[in-house]
């Protein structure tokens, strides 16, 4: 069955082409919202989506007060940055130190966080959520505390149930089960599939956190390649799986970190028919799923999972509540030995943030906030893409991504990003060198920038700095 466009889907398209034409050229002022409204006889808040998803895409950019323009290259630093060429051998991992030492630089305050993976504390309603905290915790039935071991308490169970549900994935009572955040998920899920000398492949480049894992379990990775903007190569892939045995894949198909790439639906679809064919699992890292700019929600992988082999974890932790430590894993077929493994390692995650949250999402106001995000978000990457086009060297290529909160920063080869990072900490600005992102250290002139902290005004002056000495060591 086809799906047609939505009318402000279509309305974009059509701009799009028109731009392409050179119809609308390159700083030409798009009709007003009325005027669109008047001659397309659509709705404002149709003209609106339409434009938020042009300006998305890269296409167009609103100027207060004035309107919407047709976007203006800039120093050509709209390609991508290349997608990598990993060696197909399995490596051991052994990157703990240089990422224990990123994560001590972002818990100084002083320090402008673009190497954090953080985004903005004051982005989250804390005080919303203390207060059903309390009033959660003062309705507390003794009888919770024990029937919340160690699945989880059941009222935030049936909430996230009915969030999958309405993704179109129907997950079956006992699959969920939740966790001290995400990590601990991927973790327990990553433990209930594989044992110590087993070969996982991950993307190339890959989370700094996805490496200490395996790291700790003692399990050697394989890279794959994936492009910035589309995710995980899937000829790629299955070259490696058919030379090499494979325990699992631990991918982030939705705004991969440290990329920001979307895989396209139908990739997703053939990514979990290519693991299923061979009978192998997938951890689906999907912590920033809620964080799209589009229009609505990209499906995980876990939508498509047929044979109960997608593992998908997440939290609340980048979406609504940091440092609650709230995350859960829907474990299809592997949900008795991850709940087992729960029970062994940490009992049960605690029930008072796990209350506070269900009571929050009874109440409704988690999809406004969620909204509210979103927008916050997406202007602050195109606001960031724009800082990087203005003060980084020549050459310099930038993602795009359609969500989350990261930019990938391939610099010229003559930038040693490490030693980048290094100058930028004495000036009280943290990044993440690429070199944290790969098992062999690879990405050595590349940087993953955190656009998490709109409304920071430190942020431009740290681009300027971040931006200079880059210059200076592009010679």
């Amino acid at each position: 069955m086809t799906n047609h466009p939505t009318r402000y889907e279509q309305l974009a398209d059509d701009m799009a082409q028109a731009i392409r034409e050179g119809l609308l050229r390159p700083g030409d002022r798009l009709p007003s919202v009325r005027e669109t409204c008047r001659r397309r006889g659509i709705s404002p808040a149709t003209v609106f989506q339409a434009y938020g998803l042009l300006e998305t895409r890269g296409l167009i950019e609103s100027r207060p007060r004035s309107g919407y323009y047709v976007q203006v290259p800039r120093r050509a630093l709209r390609e991508l940055p290349q997608a990598a060429v990993p060696r197909a051998e399995a490596t051991d991992v052994a990157v703990s130190a240089l990422a224990f030492e990123l994560l001590e630089s972002t818990r100084n305050l002083d320090v402008v966080p673009l190497g954090s993976a953080f985004p903005g504390a004051h982005l989250f309603p804390f005080d919303r959520l203390a207060r059903h905290g309390a009033r959660a915790m003062r309705r507390l039935n003794p009888r919770q505390i024990t029937n919340a071991l160690t699945a989880g308490d059941e009222g935030l169970r049936l909430a996230l149930r009915r969030r999958y549900a309405l993704q179109g994935v129907p997950l079956a009572a006992d699959e969920l089960v939740v966790t001290n955040g995400a990590l601990e998920a991927l973790n327990l899920c990553l433990q209930a599939v594989t044992r110590p000398g087993d070969v996982v492949v991950i993307e190339s480049p890959t989370f700094y956190a996805a490496l200490q894992v395996l790291e700790r379990l003692r399990l050697r990775a394989v890279e794959v390649a994936t492009d910035p903007a589309e995710g995980v190569d899937l000829a790629a892939l299955e070259r490696v799986l058919q030379q090499q045995r494979v325990a699992a894949c631990w991918l982030m198909p939705t705004f991969q970190n440290p990329l920001g790439a979307l895989m396209p639906v139908a990739r997703k679809q053939a990514l979990v028919a290519l693991l299923a064919h061979h009978g192998v699992p997938l951890i689906e890292d999907d912590v920033y799923g809620e964080l799209y700019a589009d229009a609505r929600r990209p499906p995980p992988a876990k939508a498509f999972d047929a044979a109960g082999l997608v593992l998908h974890c997440s939290s609340f932790s980048k979406c609504l509540a940091p440092g609650y430590r709230v995350g859960w894993a829907a474990a299809g077929r592997h949900a008795g030995s991850v709940q087992r493994l729960k029970m062994m390692s940490s009992l049960a995650a605690a029930l008072p943030p796990q209350l506070a949250i269900a009571d929050y999402l009874a109440q409704g106001g988690y999809d406004r906030h969620l909204r509210q995000l979103r927008a916050q978000l997406a202007d602050e990457q195109r606001r960031m893409v724009r800082l990087v086009e203005c003060h980084f060297p020549r050459h310099t290529r930038v993602t795009r991504p359609a969500g989350g909160y990261f930019l990938w920063l391939e610099l010229p080869p003559a930038v040693d990003a490490l030693a980048l990072h290094q100058r930028a900490m004495a000036q009280g600005i943290s990044t993440a060198p690429g070199v944290l992102f790969s098992a062999d250290r690879r990405f050595t002139h590349h940087l993953r920038l955190n656009t998490g902290h709109p409304g920071d005004r430190r942020v431009d002056g740290a681009m300027r700095t971040l931006g200079a000495l880059a210059s200076a060591m592009a010679g």
